[in-house]
């Protein structure tokens, strides 16, 4: 197993890079960083979004690395350099949401008892809408969340009724494993930046295509009729109010004012039923936050200092302290 750096975005030395497998056999690829501090604050677990991978995510795990934790990150089945159900690599598919379960007990039972505590749950998209789903059932192995742009709604979908039924519909007529319409093997990743849902942040979107077309089919195309009509479901168990209600640890929820692929007014209504308060939206943010301007990045991560017991100034240099004091 191995982590891919190119020159715009080099990945931090991993302490260990590895293949664990899922309970169910899937192989899923794991990085894990040791803190850079002698007394570490604890370890930060990424749940990247749909058709990440963790290269990707370099830019934040060096920035929580300097923070002073321990990070985990990993690619969910079905993307990155985990395993496949399908064929097609390209593919974004999975049978069931709640395999992806299976995926955080692997990690839960193999990784984590090598990392300090306590521990945290840095989750985006699909990865926080799955968090958020495993929290309320008491499952989710963390003491606090932080949920950038969670997939509780789609946004923007016409005739969202109509569109569900057709998609469950095919998913009946066996094409469970076929792109939904218009989508295809095209990570959304490297296509135009102008009028792009992802991010305002030209370099770091450029930056982002040319890691995509170094890894290669790592970087899943659009999802699968099987992964919509599921995420479907995960969004409306999310949507009742009683959802939030049963969530009893401390979660963070942030989500942008311009995104365009998830919803951020459900995402607001989800954070006023929760026991820790609002959401913090960020006017002018799209869907990926820490892939945004350096301006909405410091909010996103003021926001996580904040939340995060210890973070403010404790394992940071003196640089990062003066960084972190004027947010």
């Amino acid at each position: 197993m191995k982590l891919v750096s190119v020159v715009d975005n080099p990945v931090p030395i991993a302490t260990e890079v590895s293949r664990i497998r899922a309970a169910d056999g899937v192989g899923l690829r794991v990085a894990r960083f040791e803190a850079r501090v002698e007394r570490p604050l604890g370890t930060v677990t990424i749940y990247q979004g749909r058709a990440e991978f963790i290269e990707k995510w370099a830019e934040p795990i060096a920035e929580l690395l300097d923070r002073g934790f321990a990070v985990v990150a990993f690619d969910w089945r079905g993307q990155g350099a985990s395993d496949r159900a399908l064929e097609d690599p390209r593919k974004g598919h999975v049978r069931r949401f709640r395999h992806y379960a299976r995926d955080v007990e692997a990690i839960a039972a193999q990784v984590l008892p090598k990392c300090p505590g306590p521990h945290f749950v840095l989750a985006h998209s699909m990865g926080a809408g799955i968090a958020l789903d495993l929290a309320r059932h008491g499952r989710l192995p963390a003491e606090r969340l932080v949920a950038l742009s969670p997939m509780i709604a789609l946004a923007a979908i016409d005739r969202p009724r109509v569109a569900r039924a057709y998609i469950r519909a095919s998913r009946l007529a066996l094409l469970g494993g076929t792109y939904v319409p218009g989508g295809g093997e095209t990570s959304v990743m490297t296509r135009p930046f102008p009028g792009n849902p992802l991010t305002s942040d030209e370099r770091r979107y450029v930056r982002n295509a040319g890691i995509a077309a170094e890894v290669k089919e790592w970087a899943v195309g659009a999802p699968t009729v099987a992964w919509l009509d599921e995420a479907w479901s995960l969004m409306r168990t999310l949507q009742a109010p009683r959802a939030a209600l049963d969530i009893r640890m401390p979660v963070l929820i942030v989500a942008g004012g311009a995104d365009r692929v998830v919803s951020t007014p459900a995402a607001e209504r989800f954070a006023a039923w929760l026991k820790t308060g609002p959401a913090l939206v960020i006017p002018g943010a799209r869907h990926e936050l820490l892939n945004e301007s350096d301006a909405i990045r410091a909010r996103v991560w003021g926001a996580f200092d904040a939340f995060v017991p210890g973070t403010a100034g404790a394992g940071l240099s003196k640089d990062r302290q003066r960084a972190v004091s004027l947010r």
